[in-house]
Formats: structure tokens, C-alpha cells, sequence
């Protein structure tokens, strides 16, 4: 297939300005500016280097912040987002399943960085977990989606009725399914139902929520919940009741 027009989505700047470095009493507080303030920098020498990348190619390509993003997406070959997991989400809240999307991390985490200030602060930049490419590699995966040397991988979502009616937006990552006050219980009742037919007995609760993930999602709040990580190309789906209310 050719891929001519493409849409290249892009995680906003953070603004921390360096002049305010100096101006931090905290030298604990300094680092921590400037740790935020280098990763502005690296997202956006990122996003230049790839813009730099497409002007070499045959390809028509439009550049759009998320942020200013409402509508849904069509009349492209093929989505790049640059930035993380949230920004290829949110992409996908915007198109088909027609549509292939490459991730391109533009801020990887640095494990030797993480280690280095691990007593003073967090210093995790992005996981990346839906993202196929960084700065490094993307020249390399891009010529082989252009050249068809590279097939996309079909990732499951959730699609979910609310009323009896279809939402138009599927999920790539998860549903949470809670009271609009995360501090009021939710009550709910649920059974499991395969290829039409029930498979569980209908289920009764009265707790935080109940959330329900891809595979894709898995290794989000689903893990972080207590939940385990699946096979990535899985259509499988994972469920878990939050904390009980009596």
C-alpha cells in the first residue's frame, strides 16, 4: 500500500523556562527544574529531528498539536504521534481501525538517570509502551512502513454501550466504570457473556469501580491495580472490581 499523506501528531511543549533556574533557592529544587526543563528539550529536538526526517521523503505530511485536536482523524495514510503512550491514545480515541498510527517516544526513560537521583527525586521520563520507535530507530521504521517491508500489528480495543447505545470512541488502553466522585461507591451488577452467550453468573458489587482493560492496557492502571501484564497482540480482555464498600 502506498502512504503518502501523513499526520504528524505532537505532545505540546512543557514551558520551563531556564531563566527561573537561577532564580530557585532549593538546590534540590534546581535539579528537579532542570531535569523538566531537559526534558522539554529533548521532546522538542525529538520532533524536529523527525520533521526533518519526512522533508526527505515523498510524503505529504501535516503537523498538528494534540491539544488542538477535536476532530476525528481521516484522509491520511498513516498517523506519527510524538511523545508517549498518552499522546498515541489520544489519537486513537480519533480514528479507525483503516488508519495504521507508529508511536515514536520522543523522551525515553535513562535507567542510569533514574538510579543517579533516586533519593532525591523521581526522574522516570517516558515509558513508551505503545511506542514502536524513538529519535534512534525512526528513519530505519518509517522507510520500512513507506516500502511495505513492515505490516502493522492489530491491537484490541474496547468498544462499550452506554444505554443500549454505542459510544463512537473505542478503547485502545481501558474502562473504568466508577462514580463521577472517585470518593463515592459505585454500585453496580455485571456477568461475563462469550460469543453472545453468558459464561458467568450475573455479579453484584458495591465498590470503587469496575475496570476493564485490553492487553494493550494491561501494563497501565490495570497493573498498577494488582492486575497482571498480557501478551501485547492478545484479544483477550482483563476485568478487576476495585476496593470493596460495605
Amino acid at each position: 500500500m502506498v502512504r503518502k499523506r501523513l499526520l504528524l501528531l505532537l505532545k505540546p511543549f512543557d514551558a520551563y523556562p531556564s531563566h527561573e533556574l537561577a532564580a530557585v533557592s532549593s538546590s534540590n529544587n534546581r535539579k528537579v527544574l532542570r531535569f523538566l526543563y531537559d526534558r522539554m528539550l529533548v521532546h522538542r529536538n525529538a520532533i524536529n529531528f523527525c520533521r526533518n526526517i519526512l522533508m526527505k521523503k515523498a510524503v505529504n505530511s501535516r503537523v498538528v498539536f494534540r491539544s488542538d485536536l477535536s476532530q476525528p482523524i481521516h484522509d491520511v495514510d498513516l498517523v506519527i504521534t510524538i511523545g508517549g503512550d498518552g499522546t498515541l491514545l489520544q489519537a486513537s480515541h480519533l480514528m479507525n481501525d483503516s488508519i495504521p498510527v507508529l508511536g515514536v517516544n520522543s523522551d525515553p526513560t535513562r535507567p542510569d538517570e533514574v538510579e543517579k537521583f533516586s533519593e532525591e527525586f523521581d526522574a522516570t521520563r517516558s515509558t513508551g509502551y505503545l511506542c514502536a520507535a524513538t529519535a534512534d530507530n525512526f528513519e530505519q521504521m518509517l522507510d520500512d512502513i513507506l516500502e511495505n517491508r513492515s505490516e502493522p500489528s492489530e491491537l484490541a480495543r474496547i468498544a462499550v454501550n452506554l444505554n443500549s447505545k454505542p459510544i463512537s470512541t473505542s478503547a485502545l488502553n481501558d474502562v473504568l466504570l466508577a462514580h463521577p466522585c472517585p470518593s463515592r461507591a459505585s454500585r453496580f451488577s455485571f456477568r461475563i457473556v462469550q460469543n453472545g452467550e453468558p459464561s458467568s453468573s450475573l455479579l453484584h458489587s458495591r465498590s470503587s469501580g469496575l475496570r476493564v482493560s485490553t492487553a494493550a492496557g494491561s501494563t497501565a492502571a490495570m497493573l498498577s491495580a494488582g492486575g497482571f501484564e498480557m501478551p501485547i497482540l492478545s484479544k483477550e480482555l482483563q476485568y478487576m472490581r476495585g476496593v470493596p464498600i460495605y
